[in-house]
């Protein structure tokens, strides 16, 4: 009988404790009186202390004494804790709270990536919404053995990027997120037929986006870039250099030039497309989608020749011979006269 009862006793014990430790974690760790849910961020390498400290700075301030031997317990507490970009909500107990973090349950950033000149604008712009520094991916660009690996090169590796907002876990490495341009790139090249169209072109991807970012850099009004884009293409059939003003911009760094001169022209430079043949080494910027599938959906002309109108519209005149250009060039100085341009 003695046994029994002492059996029941340490059976009520047992549940009383059960209950408590369970009343006990599940109350909020996180107060209920927040505005709305918080975002914290917890860089790569941070102990216990130092995410209690970013807890605390997002208002959020467990009981010490709760919290601790619940880490301990449920395996969180390290000294290298998990890091990541979580969203907390109002109320959350004890249990959610570590659970979450324990488990890398993170909230996705948006990387926007619109028409960035070259690759250390990328890092820049990527190294905004994600942890690493823009250096970290800097190196990463730069280094040619991993670049080769991937089948690209310093010049061409800009022809990775296609204009997009991806959803990255915002402690991603460079290496990580060059793994998920791959596969966007991939994933962007086996849709709509890109590249059965740049094959009947007789040009790589790569070929196709470096040509589309000067057809990018021509012309404000998409409306008129696959006429560009026929026009060069013709040019490059016809064994002509391209002649394109924005390569001769790149090729001296003058980004902020109103207008191309002789000296930009003449300039001695493999990405200047008056000095050499065919296509430069590699983009002069980032293309957007619409002027790569200007190139793959040309506009069949015998144009060969391209002025800017000068009359503020952003337009070009389009000629098939020389006797146009001239032309079209006497309309351009006309319309700059008119607008008071010299």
């Amino acid at each position: 009988m003695v046994k029994k009862i002492i059996l029941l006793l340490v059976a009520v014990g047992v549940l009383l404790f059960g209950y408590a430790y369970y009343t006990i974690s599940a109350s909020p760790a996180v107060p209920n009186d927040l505005e709305g849910p918080v975002t914290i961020e917890i860089p790569t390498g941070s102990s216990y202390e130092d995410v209690l400290g970013i807890l605390a700075t997002a208002g959020i301030e467990p009981d010490r004494k709760l919290l601790d031997p619940l880490a301990e317990r449920m395996a969180w507490k390290r000294p290298k804790m998990r890091s990541g970009r979580y969203k907390l909500e109002p109320g959350m107990s004890y249990l959610d709270l570590i659970r979450k973090l324990r488990n890398g349950s993170q909230e996705a950033v948006k990387v926007v990536l619109t028409t960035e000149r070259e690759p250390m604008n990328v890092a820049a712009k990527v190294a905004r919404f994600l942890e690493p520094d823009s250096l970290d991916f800097v190196r990463l660009f730069q280094n040619e053995a991993y670049l080769d690996s991937i089948g690209f090169s310093p010049e061409t590796l800009q022809t990775l990027f296609i204009p997009n907002t991806y959803e990255l876990y915002w402690n991603s490495s460079p290496r990580e997120f060059i793994a998920r341009m791959i596969k966007e790139h991939d994933r962007f090249w086996n849709t709509g037929n890109r590249l059965e169209r740049a094959r009947a072109l007789k040009l790589s991807p790569a070929e196709v986006y470096t040509l589309a970012s000067i057809v990018e850099k021509e012309s404000l009004r998409p409306d008129e870039r696959p006429i560009i884009a026929g026009l060069y293409l013709n040019r490059i059939r016809k064994g002509m250099r391209l002649e394109a003003d924005p390569t001769a911009v790149f090729a001296t760094r003058e980004f902020s030039v109103g207008r191309v001169l002789n000296r930009h022209t003449q300039f001695d430079s493999p990405y200047n497309t008056y000095k050499n043949a065919g296509l430069p080494p590699g983009p002069i910027t980032m293309a957007s989608v619409g002027s790569i599938d200007a190139v793959l959906n040309e506009e069949k002309s015998d144009y060969i020749f391209m002025c800017a109108r000068g009359d503020g519209s952003g337009y070009h005149n389009f000629a098939k011979t020389m006797a146009g250009h001239s032309r079209n060039i006497a309309v351009y100085v006309a319309n700059l006269r008119a607008r008071g341009i010299r």
